[in-house]
């Protein structure tokens, strides 16, 4: 297994951060599998996979450079700069180091992912742009339109992680962040299931960063800075959902009356603070107006707790008089 010497201290300087390229890498990723794992992702896939690979078709020593940085067990490391160690990060300021790689450390991050020598169609010094072109136009396509409900994502997810870190300390926050991920106990945090040498993570700054794709990845600036890219816990509904009743809205408000519609399906608290934009106070008061009128259930699922309609308040939601 892989894992990190990770003290104390480094822990406690430890810090959450918003990457809009890593979750265009994150949507790269998908859209090279083709599969969704929830359905907000399939109808996101669905949209724009024919666009992508009509885009890739038109160029292909491209196609070829993306199937060889992103491998099942690697990714180039020049696709995955390290977030900078302060401050937040624009989209173009990231892009810009992919696009800054000198030629000869693109192909040789390349033929560490492929564990062997390059094609001949990649021994060429135009790889790390034609790799940020194509992050830039998956970038302003697919992902940069629905940038500020997915920051709200992530922005939920962060706000829970940390409220978790308050209650049960790291080991809570770590075990579930990604698959293969946990805390060993003694220093040490067991990053993958795969078979690497530990890496001493002691007087340097780490940052974990969420992305709304059910995949993850690690990165580093060696001696400096080392991230864990994560699969955010809320992901996208939908995005089209039942509207809110008029008349529902009226009786219950429509800020409230939004959480009950949207719960026709279990949901977290910080899954709800994501898709209605609401702060996490105003959803947890609404949740617990709408579990004192026996309108909704909850239930432990792991770590999380997720709320439910119950048979009131689906009849509430449906009933024709309020519709």
């Amino acid at each position: 297994m892989g894992w990190w010497q990770v003290n104390a201290d480094t822990l406690a300087g430890s810090r959450f951060v918003i990457s809009a390229l890593a979750e265009t890498l994150a949507c790269v990723i998908t859209l090279e599998r083709a599969t969704a794992t929830h359905p907000g992702e399939r109808v996101w896939l669905e949209a724009h996979l024919a666009d992508y690979r009509a885009r890739l078709a038109d160029d292909p020593v491209t196609a070829l450079l993306v199937r060889a940085g992103l491998r099942w067990h690697w990714i180039a490391d020049f696709l995955t700069p390290t977030p900078p160690g302060e401050g937040a990060p624009t989209f173009e300021e990231e892009l810009a180091r992919v696009r800054e790689t000198p030629p000869g450390v693109a192909r040789a991050d390349l033929e560490v992912a492929l564990r062997g020598p390059l094609p001949g169609e990649l021994h060429r010094s135009d790889l790390p742009e034609r790799a940020a072109d194509l992050l830039e136009w998956v970038w302003t396509e697919t992902v940069q339109p629905y940038w500020p409900r997915r920051r709200r994502v992530f922005e939920a997810d962060v706000v829970a992680r940390t409220s978790r870190l308050s209650q049960g300390g790291w080991a809570a926050v770590l075990d579930d962040m990604r698959p293969g991920m946990r805390w060993l106990g003694d220093d040490r945090l067991q990053i993958n299931t795969h078979d690497r040498p530990p890496r001493e993570v002691i007087g340097v700054q780490l940052m974990f960063v969420p992305v709304t794709a059910r995949q993850g990845w690690v990165s580093w600036n060696p001696g400096r800075r080392y991230a864990v890219v994560y699969p955010c816990s809320g992901t996208l509904a939908e995005p089209e959902r039942a509207a809110v009743p008029a008349a529902l809205g009226t009786l219950l408000g429509p800020a409230r009356a939004g959480v009950l519609v949207l719960l026709d399906s279990p949901m977290s608290t910080s899954q709800l603070v994501a898709l209605t934009g609401q702060g996490l106070g105003s959803v947890g008061r609404h949740l617990k107006v709408l579990l004192d009128a026996g309108l909704i259930r909850r239930r432990r699922s792991g770590r999380s707790v997720l709320y439910y309609r119950t048979t009131a308040g689906e009849v509430l939601v449906e009933a024709p008089a309020l519709r």
